[in-house]
């Protein structure tokens, strides 16, 4: 009587695998995404970190640093040289608060509020270049918050 061959099951995936790890998918796109954002935003006299800066600034202008930096997920040792450099390019301008002459408020200069109208076609160019249309956009960029805030939760959670 022939015998039946058994059912394979599927290989399991090694789940140490470089293209397995999320945290790799994650931080590769970064990387691809700050490539494609060179080229935009050379035009604009900004680096990427500095476009973000300029993002937040476009949004509500006169944040405090500190206020700029969790925004941004930044320290002060990162973001004083990015505000530094846009500073000297004439598109914002630190202020003493003079309610509380310890906080520093960033604020855009008319250059810096002009330039947002050179922006604008940035986000344009970028959902195209992602061959995603404008829903799987929303979509992905909600996922990807809620993403954020549960690894956080659970990072605060873990150090307390």
């Amino acid at each position: 009587m022939p015998t039946r061959p058994t059912p394979t099951t599927a290989p399991q995936p090694d789940w140490l695998a470089l293209d397995q790890q999320l945290c790799f998918a994650l931080y590769s796109a970064s990387l691809a995404m700050t490539k494609l954002y060179k080229p935009l935003l050379e035009p604009l006299g900004l680096t990427y970190p500095q476009y973000l800066v300029m993002l937040v600034l476009w949004e509500a202008d006169g944040p405090t640093v500190s206020e700029l930096g969790q925004r941004l997920s930044l320290d002060s040792g990162t973001l004083t040289p990015l505000l530094k450099r846009l500073e000297a390019q004439q598109l914002v301008s630190r202020l003493r608060d003079p309610a509380d002459e310890r906080r520093v408020r960033v604020q855009l200069t008319a250059a810096g509020r002009a330039l947002r109208a050179q922006a604008q076609a940035i986000p344009r160019a970028v959902a195209c270049a992602s061959g995603c249309d404008l829903d799987e956009l929303v979509s992905l960029t909600g996922r990807l918050k809620a993403l954020r805030d549960t690894v956080i939760t659970q990072a605060e959670r873990a150090a307390a």
